[in-house]
């Protein structure tokens, strides 16, 4: 199992943890740049919240639904945050991956918030 498994699939279940240590399991799309791979989502998600508590995460292949194939690839590792300005260079690495998708997404939410981005990148290591 290598970083370029979860970068080459097209979803990854991001599995955070709730202060009692009840893990919480979410499809993610997810695009690896060097040895980070970097998640994207809404600022005020409780995968966010749960991460200011606790950096643990797990990564796992699945589909977009969160289904997980037996024997898929999975690893432990941890999380940062990645806010302000720093943003803009996670929202490139997932571009670069998911381009027109990326786009479909971002863009409309953007003009729905009159141009605010409210959004956090995730950069989990292993």
């Amino acid at each position: 199992m290598t970083l370029q498994d979860f970068a080459r699939s097209e979803y990854v279940s991001l599995t955070t943890y709730r202060k009692d240590g009840t893990p919480v399991a979410t499809p993610v799309w997810a695009a690896a740049d060097g040895d980070v791979l970097y998640v994207w989502t809404r600022s005020d998600s409780w995968k966010v919240k749960r991460l200011r508590n606790d950096s643990r995460v797990r990564v796992t292949v699945c589909d977009a639904r969160g289904r997980i194939a037996d024997g898929a690839p999975s690893a432990e590792g941890t999380a940062r945050l990645v806010e302000g300005d720093a943003v803009a260079g996670v929202r490139k690495v997932l571009t670069r991956k998911y381009t027109w998708k990326f786009w479909l997404v971002d863009v409309p939410a953007t003009l729905a918030r009159l141009g605010k981005r409210p959004h956090t990148g995730i950069a989990v290591t292993f």
